[in-house]
């Protein structure tokens, strides 16, 4: 396969890696905040977190997607494998 393809195939499966992770986060933080939290809270303050956790769910998933990415650069050459997106990458000088 070629690097166009390999960064093509790279980024769709991070992406739909990343929504599985914020619908499972998602999910999880809406059961803990409705099993522990609703009770607690006015019914006032309690439409209020379904958008903390839908927040909360897109933050936790940004967060575990940038740890999985660096472990995974750190691990592997990418330029070897993948094209860049945005055009070639400027050598640093020494």
């Amino acid at each position: 396969m070629s690097k166009k393809s390999n960064t093509l195939l790279f980024v769709l499966g991070a992406t739909v890696f990343n929504i599985l992770t914020t619908i499972i986060f998602l999910i999880l933080l809406l059961l803990i905040y409705a099993r522990l939290l609703v009770p607690m809270l006015p019914e006032s303050v309690a439409p209020w977190g379904f958008l903390v956790c839908f927040v909360g769910g897109i933050a936790l998933s940004f967060v575990l997607y940038r740890i999985i990415l660096k472990q995974i650069m750190k691990k592997y050459d990418l330029e070897k494998y993948f094209d860049p997106i945005f055009g070639p990458r400027k050598k640093k000088l020494n």
